[in-house]
C-alpha cells in the first residue's frame, strides 16, 4: 500500500468522527486534503456541516469539494479539527507547520472542542524533533529574534542550524500571514513544552510548530491497519 492509501484511510477513518451539524476545523497538507475530500462526498451525500479551512489551499480544496466555510469571526467555536501532522509523540505532542500553515492551524486548533491527528504511522516517534522544528517569524529585526530563538534553545538544552525557508522561486517562503518560517533542525527535542513556552515569549516569534495537549486522538494508517491513541 502506497503512503498515499495510508493517508487516505487515516482521512477516512476520522471522517467516522464527524456528525450532522458540527462546526468543523480543516486541516493542511496532504492528509488533511484526504479529509477534505472525503468529507465533501459525505456532504454531497446530505451530511450538514461547516468549516473553517486553516489555510487558502484548505480553501480552495474545500470549495472544489462542495464543503460549505465559515471563519472564526462568523463564529467563535468548532467542534472538531482533523488536521495533519509532521510528526506525532507518545504523549500526542506534535510538530507541525511542514506545509506553512501552523499559525493558523494552531489558532483553529485551539479553538476546538477535540482536535484529531491524521497520519501515516511513520510520523510517530518517541520523542519529537527528527524533522525541522518550523517557527513563523515577522521578517523586521530577524537577526535579532534569531539570536533570542537560540537563547531559548540553549535553555531547553537543544541545539541546531536554523535555516530560513524557500518558496518555489528561490525566495523567502511567505506564510499566508505575511511572514517567514524559519526551520530548526534540532534532531531532538527532550523537553518539548519547556521549549515551547521558552518560543513563546520571543517577540519576533508569531508561532511556532509545536503543538503541545492540542491533539485529544491520533489515527495512525499502517501496514497492519489503523491505530487509534486517545490521549490520557
Amino acid at each position: 500500500m502506497s503512503m498515499d492509501q495510508l493517508k487516505r484511510q487515516a482521512a477516512a477513518r476520522a471522517v467516522e468522527y464527524v456528525a450532522d451539524g458540527m462546526r468543523l476545523g480543516l486541516g493542511t497538507g496532504s492528509t488533511a486534503k484526504h479529509f477534505v475530500e472525503l468529507l465533501g462526498e459525505r456532504v454531497r451525500g446530505g451530511l450538514k456541516v461547516i468549516g473553517v479551512p486553516t489555510s487558502e489551499a484548505t480553501r480552495a480544496d474545500a470549495e472544489r469539494c462542495g464543503v460549505p466555510l465559515t471563519t472564526l469571526e462568523k463564529i467563535d467555536h468548532l467542534d472538531l479539527t482533523v488536521d495533519g501532522a509532521d510528526e506525532i509523540d507518545v504523549r500526542l505532542n506534535v510538530i507541525k507547520g511542514g506545509g506553512g500553515a501552523l499559525l493558523r492551524e494552531k489558532i483553529v486548533a485551539t479553538a476546538s472542542s477535540r482536535m484529531v491527528v491524521i497520519a501515516d504511522d511513520s510520523k510517530w516517534v518517541e520523542t519529537l524533533g527528527r524533522f525541522p522544528l518550523p517557527i513563523e517569524v515577522v521578517p523586521f529585526g530577524l537577526a535579532a529574534t534569531r539570536s533570542a530563538i537560540e537563547g531559548c534553545f540553549k535553555q531547553a538544552g537543544v541545539a541546531g542550524e536554523i535555516t530560513i525557508r524557500k518558496g518555489v522561486d528561490g525566495h523567502a517562503f511567505v506564510t499566508d500571514g505575511g511572514h517567514w518560517i524559519v526551520d530548526a533542525h534540532l534532531g531532538r527535542i527532550p523537553d518539548a513544552p519547556r521549549l515551547a513556552a521558552l518560543l513563546n515569549g520571543v517577540p519576533g516569534v508569531m508561532e511556532h510548530g509545536l503543538f503541545i495537549g492540542l491533539a485529544a486522538t491520533a489515527i495512525l494508517a499502517g501496514s497492519q491497519g489503523i491505530r487509534v491513541v486517545d490521549r490520557s
